[in-house]
């Protein structure tokens, strides 16, 4: 049997989107960061943004423009989101409606700054409204962590099935204290330490994982000093559990995906697990002296997907249990 068959058994895999967020406003830095998306591939996925982008009094032109963007040869791999304003803004509905006019080459839209899970739903209920006029179902949607309620809700805001992210948007969460959270703790160190900060971000990482969505970590400001991006990036996922993160600069993508991606020797151990594991049938194995069964079966099995999505070079055997087709597939 093939690995997603055998070790989920019917239940729904984890999402896994690309580990790098890219935010681009303008319609130049978007037309440079879909350069660059062509240049290396679908690594990292670019976020339109109609919320910051758009200047006072031109924000239905600059809804235009994107989706002119979208729907574009330019738009080569369909790996191109769009955040639009928040549900309370004027603006909201009329962003949504011009956007999913190009839903068929939309990858998701992000909603900002809900106050909780029945803003979520009514932006869900609006977005799938113009979607399946233009022949779309179940687009995606990631939702911004930004408020108190967000927060509260957040469980219920992954269950929903149509959000595939939540996203940790710290500016606006420590601003909502109105100067209880000091302004330190938007960037590093003071972000990985605040009690406040800290409770946040590991309530959105665990009720992503609860339900098999992907936690999204904030930009790191310091758009200058790759160094620190890095070390960012590296903290978010190795002690908060984040699987993705927001960029703002093109320097900031190469040194997030790279700190996403399983290293070389984590993939060859799980390659050689997993296909040790099959020629088991799945049972129970012991390698190095440690004993190894479904459990750790499926943590290998997502390294391996992660090294893939980052164009990882993968070993043979592994890119071999990775093509391969479940049976469910081959059926049909």
């Amino acid at each position: 049997m093939h690995p997603s068959e055998v070790l989920f058994q019917g239940k729904r895999q984890p999402l896994l989107l690309a580990a790098c967020d890219h935010y681009a406003g303008s319609e130049k830095l978007m037309r440079k960061s879909i350069a660059l998306q062509q240049e290396l591939g679908p690594l990292f996925d670019i976020t339109f943004d109609c919320e910051d982008g758009a200047s006072a009094g031109n924000e239905e032109t600059h809804a235009h423009m994107i989706a002119g963007l979208l729907a574009s040869d330019e738009n080569q791999f369909n790996r191109i989101g769009v955040r639009v304003h928040d549900v309370d803004s004027p603006f909201f509905a009329r962003d949504v409606e011009i956007i999913c006019a190009a839903a068929a080459r939309l990858a998701y839209i992000a909603v900002p700054k809900v106050g909780g899970v029945q803003d979520a739903m009514l932006a869900i209920d609006l977005i799938n409204l113009h979607a399946r006029r233009a022949g779309r179902d179940n687009l995606p949607v990631h939702i911004l962590i930004e408020t108190h309620g967000a927060l509260r809700d957040a469980y219920a805001i992954a269950a929903l099935p149509q959000v595939e992210c939540l996203s940790f948007g710290i500016m606006d969460f420590v601003s909502a204290h109105y100067g209880a959270i000091p302004a330190a703790a938007m960037r590093t160190p003071g972000q990985f330490t605040h009690p406040l900060v800290v409770r946040a971000k590991l309530e959105v990482a665990a009720a992503c994982h609860a339900h098999g969505k992907v936690p999204s970590h904030n930009v790191t400001t310091d758009v200058r000093d790759s160094a620190v991006v890095a070390n960012d990036a590296q903290r978010a996922t190795a002690e908060f559990g984040y699987t993705r993160m927001w960029s703002i600069h093109p320097d900031q993508i190469k040194p997030i995906i790279k700190a996403f991606t399983p290293r070389l020797s984590e993939v060859n151990e799980a390659s050689n697990i997993l296909n040790e594991a099959l020629r088991a049938n799945w049972g129970p194995i012991a390698q190095n002296g440690r004993l190894h069964d479904r459990a750790s079966y499926r943590y290998y099995w997502t390294v391996l997907q992660r090294a893939k999505l980052a164009g990882l070079g993968l070993p043979e055997a592994a890119a071999a249990l990775l093509n391969a087709l479940p049976t469910s597939t081959t059926e049909n």
